[in-house]
């Protein structure tokens, strides 16, 4: 009951984290907007965004990757120690895509914090 707790707030702190995207997507426009406008070929913030985007979906791959290997290897333990598998119960996936929007909910929560006219 406690690891079912603590997904849930996990996937709870992640699509809160991730509803901030928006807000980081309009405080990022005015910032390309200028980079456009100024005619260099260098522009910091628009491949700081491209970059983070493309490593935030290799991370999450790779990561919903290792956590289905994880419960894959898992199987066994689980079903000779009473437990049904999580594979079988649906915790697996559930744990599998917690770990695929992990890495985007780090970027995006961090975005908004250095964007933030606030932060």
């Amino acid at each position: 009951m406690k690891k079912q707790r603590k997904t849930a707030r996990q996937s709870t702190s992640i699509a809160g984290d991730l509803m901030l995207a928006p807000m980081v997507a309009l405080m990022r426009l005015p910032l390309m907007a200028a980079e456009a406008g100024s005619g260099q070929t260098r522009r910091a913030e628009t491949e700081r965004a491209v970059h983070e985007k493309t490593s935030a979906i290799a991370e999450g791959v790779f990561a919903a990757q290792m956590s289905l290997i994880h419960s894959a290897t898992q199987f066994w333990p689980e079903v000779f120690s009473g437990r049904t598998p999580s594979i079988l119960n649906g915790v697996a996936v559930e744990r599998t895509v917690n770990a695929a929007l992990r890495p985007a909910s780090r970027r995006v929560k961090a975005n908004f914090k250095r964007l933030s006219p606030l932060g």
